[in-house]
């Protein structure tokens, strides 16, 4: 009779077996156990035993065969289980999906991006164009003839759809592959000409960093007299002007922050100059000076009648003031920059014993560069703007495109080189290349830093984008007889001309667009005109590397931000092409919207650094009783106005189809980075095309 089975022996050998990988029948042989209980625990692993052993050894095979039935069962279920989840997952975000974009299809379009504009009716031609050759070259595929594929003069019998297929083949080969190559290789010249810029521009930065060249003031004004400083008497006159424009989310912090400036009372003069045609908005920015006024602090409210001109031409009416002659410096924000108490002490010094420098240009700082995907993306473009492009060019050859904010004019620089000028929608740019031309010099401070507000729209950003690319190109029309009848030297001129406006303002957004959106997904199509890996991947992806490298923390998005600027391309050439050609939409100037996200609690930290400001008052909390009236209708009109939505971005929408559609190609052909890059790109595209990126509204 066989001995009963012992469980926990069994479980303990079980153990050491799966521990030490040993073979079962070695363990058997070494063991001084009966062959009876051997029979019994082995012998799922080896037939035979004697006897009643071989019954029993049967009943626990059944037990562990039913047992791993039972566990295979389970697996299944839970394996289908997790299936139907993740298909109930993707139909619902698909679900999702679809119902946004008919909400957005819904949404009105803007000017600049209506169905009927030019540039999209090309690109809508264009997608039927890649999926028809698509739908083509499947059918080819399928027929076996892009291994074998078929000639006209062939004896085979081709049919109609060969014959049509064969003759295609000729007519790419020797009509369309040469000029499409052709256009390649000089997109790519272009390419590598700004890449090599670039570099250039991430070299003379660290030239900078390493010597630690910096400009240096004459005078202190932040030490007292007896430190080496300088009197109250010998400060300088100082007009501060804000231009704003329907701007009630962020008047109250920058008209609070430029009011608490540690400058003597008596030496400075607030211009608030508001063009809201909102009357609402009129009365709010009204009563919010007249508190600053009841303060003791010297603040005008100038609102003009007949607003022409944008923000060139509310500047332009301020300064045609009679007290204007009795400023030296003017110092410009915007409505949603917010300047720290010692602005003014650290930049105004600078023009001291320099008699030929115009402009001193501070680094902006951004109070919602976290608040989103988009947001990070320009925090990354702006930090290389300032920190490199603005930086370099300050230092080595004493000038740069006035930013519009957070600047200080010499009012004479201004006067001498014709004052503002309503031309363009690029007021800045323009009396900067004018004074340049006159002769001034400019300074730029990349650690004196102004706070302001990010657009957090993708609607806010691409209006933004529009017109800062547009107008470069109004005022190099207008401006380039002007550089070349100038009397500074022909260096400067080739600077103006090739680096600053060709190759920054033109050729980027130009052969950015051409290449990576309408030669690659070509190329595809038409194999024969190739566009090499590196121009595709490696080349972008280090250009991209150099662009993350003056904001550091950055480094996880930069795939991100190498899609999302070949998105933004699309509008960055169109309105280069608006701004050259003089379309309707170049002359647009629209407001860029901001959120207010800076408001109180940032004032009130600013506001404790002016402590005799902060004794007399709860500094930014508190309002005249005219100005709570007014909060008060504009809480009802808020309440009361039209819903913001996002929107939905036709020109975007084609080329994700497009680019998506020549990725299919792509695959047909086993091209795996190409293949990639298209895919991507297209996503890319499509998530900004659905409005998906940015503050989602509604």
């Amino acid at each position: 009779m066989s001995r009963a089975p012992n469980y926990e022996f069994q479980e303990w050998w079980n153990k050491q077996r799966v521990k030490n990988n040993l073979n079962i029948l070695e363990e058997k042989s070494n063991q001084p156990i009966s062959p009876s209980f051997h029979a019994i625990n082995v012998n799922a692993a080896a037939d035979g035993g004697g006897g009643g052993g071989g019954a029993s050894s049967d009943v626990s095979v059944g037990k562990d065969r039913g047992r791993s039935a039972r566990q295979l069962s389970w697996v299944c279920l839970l394996r289908f289980q997790q299936i139907a989840g993740s298909l109930v997952w993707i139909s619902n975000n698909l679900v999702l999906l679809v119902r946004t974009a008919n909400r957005r299809i819904a949404s009105p379009m803007s000017r600049d991006d209506s169905g009927s504009s030019r540039l999209y009716r090309a690109i809508r031609l264009f997608l039927v164009v890649v999926i028809l050759l698509l739908g083509f070259e499947l059918v080819a595929y399928f027929k076996g003839w892009h291994f074998s594929p078929p000639s006209v003069g062939s004896t085979d019998v081709l049919g109609l759809v060969g014959i049509v297929y064969a003759k295609w083949l000729d007519i790419r080969t020797e009509y369309l592959a040469p000029p499409l190559q052709s256009l390649a290789n000089l997109c790519t010249v272009l390419f590598i000409v700004q890449s090599v810029d670039r570099i250039v521009l991430i070299l003379g930065c660290f030239w900078i960093k390493f010597w630690r060249l910096k400009p240096v003031a004459a005078v202190n004004y932040e030490s007292n007299v007896d430190n080496g400083g300088v009197d109250v008497k010998d400060y300088p006159m100082v007009l501060v002007q804000i231009p704003m424009c329907n701007e009630k989310e962020v008047y109250q912090q920058s008209i609070g922050a430029v009011c608490i400036l540690d400058w003597p009372k008596e030496k400075m003069l607030v211009q608030v100059l508001d063009d809201s045609d909102d009357v609402d908005t009129q009365h709010l920015i009204k009563a919010e000076v007249q508190k600053w006024q009841q303060r003791g602090i010297r603040i005008i409210y100038r609102h003009r009648l007949i607003r022409t001109g944008y923000k060139a031409g509310n500047l332009k009416s301020a300064m045609s003031c009679d007290y204007v002659k009795d400023y030296e410096f003017v110092a410009i924000f915007d409505a949603d920059f917010q300047p720290t108490p010692d602005f003014l002490k650290k930049a105004v010094p600078y023009f001291k014993g320099n008699d030929d420098l115009a402009l001193v240009q501070t680094r902006w700082a951004f109070v919602n560069k976290d608040e989103n995907l988009l947001t990070r993306l320009q925090n990354i473009n702006l930090s290389f703007h300032f920190e490199v492009e603005q930086q370099v060019n300050g230092v080595f050859i004493n000038f740069f495109g006035f930013n519009g904010t957070a600047g200080v004019w010499r009012i004479k620089a201004l006067e001498e080189s014709g004052g503002w000028l309503e031309r363009t929608t690029v007021e800045d740019m323009d009396i900067a290349v004018r004074a340049h031309l006159c002769g001034w010099k400019f300074i730029f401070l990349n650690d004196v830093k102004c706070l302001c507000e990010l657009p957090e729209t993708y609607e806010a950003y691409k209006k933004q984008q529009h017109r800062w690319h547009s107008g470069p190109m109004q005022l190099f029309r207008l401006c380039f007889v002007d550089i070349l009848r100038s009397k500074v030297s022909w260096a400067k001129k080739a600077n103006l001309i090739f680096l600053f406006f060709l190759l920054r303002k033109l050729i980027l957004p130009f052969y950015s667009f051409t290449l990576f959106c309408i030669i690659l997904p070509l190329t595809m199509f038409l194999p024969e005109a190739e566009l090499p890996a590196w121009v595709v991947c490696y080349l972008p992806g280090i250009m991209s590397i150099l662009s993350v490298l003056p904001a550091p923390r950055s480094f996880p998005f930069i795939v991100p931000y190498l899609l999302f600027e070949n998105t933004m391309s699309v509008t960055k050439f169109n309105a280069m092409i608006s701004g050259l050609f003089r379309f309707g939409s170049s002359y647009e100037w629209v407001v860029t919207k901001k959120l207010g996200r800076s408001s109180e609690t940032d004032l009130v930290a600013l506001g404790k650094e002016s402590e005799p400001l902060i004794r007399s008052t709860s500094l930014h909390r508190s309002s005249s009783d005219s100005g709570i009236e007014e909060l008060s209708k504009l809480e009802l009109s808020k309440k009361t106005g039209k819903t913001k939505r996002n929107r939905l971005y036709r020109k975007e929408l084609a080329l994700a189809f497009i680019l998506l559609t020549a990725s299919v190609r792509s695959l047909l052909s086993a091209q795996g980075i190409h293949f990639y890059f298209l895919l991507f790109q297209g996503i890319s595209f499509l998530v900004v095309g659905l409005d998906l990126i940015g503050e989602q509204v509604s």
